[in-house]
């Protein structure tokens, strides 16, 4: 059964295809909404009314094709494969630079709906700001297509740059959809849960260079005032066993009534996510596994989690935007990775609602200048910060969240910019275990020795 949301967009998307003879849609819902059963439902939709043959679907990982395939399949009652027999196939976009001759030879005979999952990743314009995913959709697949279907749940890029095939408003810059559906409205239906971001600082840190010592009342103050990194942070001992104590109190609170509750650590590096695997097993007694880009076969340890009772996941680049493994309640985000469409993207894989008898949703990270604004403003769909608005003559931003290519730190110690010698305490805390409170609720702020959180509970 449709939710309401994905039977008025598909309804909304048939009928503009049904007056325009070559049409395209652009769909905007957030993450965990169900951006692909709606697409699967227009598809079998234009089906029934003889409107196409094929589907192609094209998305940014193997996680997220793999999961089109599934729901297109079960929604089509077929296979899809893309064999004899089927109605379409699922693949990435790093795909179709491979996809020979003789394949669009052939699908250029037939009518064909072609669906963009995740959008965002795919950029172009007459001006030439365009990446290599944003050509390949421009030069094989826009001309052929008798339709095509965009979604996003993050319609924006880091780098401003404009998304393939999107329409933006002048001079505003603001992309505009067909059908949008924000987070807000998603709470409300109860389509997706409702999150609360945990933002943990330190009111005592100290910073030892030499002989000479500094101290700063906030991570905030460290970062700025000194030449200490976001990484030093999240490579900290006390640092990541105070957050990962926090995440698994969390976690076995939600666990008393959802058994098979589950957590997401995002990490920085394998390097890092080894290190944060090792403590939870050994210094937290949790059963936790781990998946990353250097893994055989990450589907498979994904579906494997999916489908057990393990606590933790583990994750580097592989977990962020797409897979749907709806016991993920906590989420613990230490990725170096500090951009509002990452973070956004990671948010919403704990926002997936399930039968659990639990449905709450948290995320743990520090009070890093930038996190502290992306959690501020998780209310808003689109952030004014995020608007299209970069002209040529700007100067051009790496789009780390789209583009972003994990590496194995080859060290885990202190970060600076040139003082290898500059070393980072946090100030011990006694009893860390004992002085945890459990339950958050009616307060902005809670001080547990030197640390302190603030959390963040949105659509009050």
């Amino acid at each position: 059964m449709l939710r309401a949301w994905q039977a008025e967009c598909a309804a909304q998307a048939i009928e503009k295809f049904t007056s325009n003879k070559h049409s395209h849609f652009f769909c905007q819902a957030t993450p965990g909404a169900g951006k692909t059963v709606m697409a699967a439902e227009v598809a079998s939709r234009l089906f029934e009314q003889g409107m196409i043959d094929l589907v192609l679907c094209f998305s940014p990982s193997l996680t997220v094709a793999e999961g089109m395939k599934k729901t297109f399949s079960w929604k089509l009652e077929c296979s899809f494969n893309g064999g004899l027999g089927s109605l379409g196939g699922s693949y990435t976009y790093q795909s179709i630079r491979f996809l020979e001759q003789n394949f669009w030879n052939t699908v250029s005979k037939y009518r064909v709906l072609v669906v963009f999952d995740e959008i965002h990743h795919c950029s172009f314009d007459d001006e030439g700001r365009s990446n290599s995913w944003g050509l390949e959709i421009v030069s094989k697949i826009q001309g052929f297509a008798r339709y095509t279907l965009a979604l996003s749940g993050t319609p924006w890029r880091s780098d401003r740059l404009p998304i393939v095939m999107a329409e933006y408003s002048d001079p505003e810059g603001k992309v505009v959809c067909d059908y949008q559906y924000g987070l807000q409205q998603a709470v409300e239906d109860e389509v997706c849960r409702r999150p609360k971001i945990v933002l943990i600082d330190n009111e005592h840190l100290s910073i030892k260079a030499g002989s000479d010592n500094q101290h700063f009342a906030s991570i905030l103050d460290c970062l700025k005032q000194s030449d200490v990194s976001y990484q030093s942070v999240i490579h900290n001992e006390d640092a990541m066993n105070y957050i990962l104590n926090s995440g698994c109190r969390k976690l076995a609170q939600l666990r008393q009534k959802s058994p098979s509750a589950g957590g997401l650590v995002v990490a920085a590096s394998i390097k890092h996510a080894k290190d944060i695997q090792k403590r939870l097993v050994e210094h937290f007694n949790q059963s936790a596994c781990i998946v990353t880009y250097h893994h055989d076969n990450p589907l498979h340890e994904i579906e494997s989690f999916r489908h057990s009772t393990v606590q933790w996941i583990v994750s580097v680049g592989m977990i962020s935007e797409g897979t749907d493994i709806p016991r993920l309640q906590v989420c613990c985000h230490m990725s170096s990775v500090k951009t509002e469409l990452y973070f956004r993207q990671v948010l919403g894989r704990i926002l997936r609602i399930n039968d659990s008898p639990n449905q709450e949703a948290w995320l743990y990270t520090f009070a890093e200048e930038s996190l502290i604004g992306f959690a501020e403003r998780i209310e808003q769909d689109i952030p004014e910060s995020c608007l299209f608005i970069k002209s040529n003559e700007q100067t051009e931003e790496s789009d780390k969240a789209q583009s972003f290519t994990p590496t194995d730190l080859s060290n885990d110690k202190i970060m600076v910019s040139g003082e290898s010698s500059i070393q980072l305490n946090w100030s011990k805390i006694d009893g860390v275990q004992n002085a945890f409170y459990s339950d958050f609720e009616g307060y902005d702020e809670l001080r547990l020795g030197d640390f302190k959180q603030r959390v963040i509970a949105t659509f009050t």
